[in-house]
Formats: structure tokens, sequence, C-alpha cells
């Protein structure tokens, strides 16, 4: 049996390390859950979906406002365990956030994806969302 739920608790952030590893292999377990927390303090929320008591696909977003595009959802993350792919678990939480910003007035749901992730562009195109930016950073030590 599948269910969504937000993920809010030091224990239930916990339960979704291991998504959130297969995206981000840097992360320890301690340092992910320190974060999340600290995230949640500007506005970070998980929506995960536990399927038969483990947590199989997760999604990472915030309600932001920008100068650019308005008052939007920015997805962080998302990510499903190799498990679990192809199941529709990442599709079912994008439609969430999405309905989410439509039933909030919102302007829209932005994100950024890496170049090589073709699987998850397939979805995002699928979904509806169009390929408008490139994004740039400069990284420090």
């Amino acid at each position: 049996m599948t269910m969504i739920f937000e993920a809010q608790s030091e224990e239930q952030i916990g339960n979704c390390f291991s998504v959130f590893e297969v995206l981000w292999p840097h992360l320890t377990f301690d340092k992910f859950v320190t974060q999340v927390k600290r995230q949640q303090t500007q506005g970070y929320k998980i929506l995960a979906i536990n399927d038969n008591g483990i947590v199989q696909s997760a999604i990472g977003y915030r309600h932001s406002e920008f100068l650019a595009w308005g008052e939007i959802i920015y997805i962080d993350d998302l990510s499903t365990t190799e498990v679990a792919r192809a199941k529709g678990y990442a599709g079912e939480l994008l439609d969430h956030v999405i309905n989410q910003a439509k039933e909030l007035g919102l302007q829209g749901v932005h994100l950024d994806t890496g170049y090589t992730r073709h699987c998850a562009h397939r979805l995002y195109l699928n979904k509806g969302f169009n390929l408008s930016s490139h994004h740039l950073s400069i990284e420090f030590a």
C-alpha cells in the first residue's frame, strides 16, 4: 500500500535518507537530517511516498517569491530509489506539488536539472515543464 506523507519529524526525515542519497551521494545521514531541519525553518518541505513501510520516492521543495517569476514553488530535489524507478512515484509527487501551486494561486513551479538526467527530463517535459534557462554557478571550497 502506498501513501504520500510530509516528512516533518527527525524520524520521518531520516526515513527519507536512502532516497536522497541516490541523488546526493555526498551526504551522510547525520548531515542530511541536520540540514533538512535547518532548511525547514526556511520553508523547505519534503513529501515522500511510502510503499509497504519503505520510502521509495521523495520531493523537496519550497514556496518562494522571485522578481523574475513571481510566487512559485521551487523544487530543490526529486529522487526515487533504483528498485522503484518507473513505478510512477516521481510523477505522482510532481502532480501533488503542481496541484498545490495551482490551489495556492501561484505563478508556477520551477526546478533545475542536470544535463545528463535524460529520464528525469522526459518526466518533466511530459508534465508540461519547459526548458527555459541555463543554471550557472561558481562553487567555493
